[in-house]
């Protein structure tokens, strides 16, 4: 993981621990998320794909209904983000076995 529960607890202002394990899914998804439209995973070095897991985990810990008037601001920032970390971050490729 490139971010800790505790990481995005202190992101999200959260000091509670009854939701460490959604929290954690978030995370996991945020980062099967990035990989998926980047086709690039990423570790704990790359801040920038640290904020976008930070925002995805926020939208959805926040947004937990199905609609959300906030799905337009975030899908500009992430995919914002998701261009920049595809195309400038190429030379970050992990080559998994298969």
């Amino acid at each position: 993981m490139i971010l800790t529960v505790d990481e995005v607890k202190d992101f999200l202002k959260i000091d509670h621990e009854y939701d460490n394990q959604l929290i954690y899914s978030l995370i996991i998804a945020a980062e099967n998320y990035i990989k998926n439209a980047t086709g690039i995973e990423f570790d704990d070095s790359n801040e920038l794909a640290k904020l976008a897991v930070k925002i995805l985990v926020s939208h959805w810990y926040e947004n937990r209904e199905i609609n959300t008037d906030k799905s337009s601001k975030l899908s500009f920032s992430i995919d914002a983000i998701l261009t920049q970390l595809k195309y400038c971050y190429e030379s970050n490729i992990k080559i998994e076995d298969d």
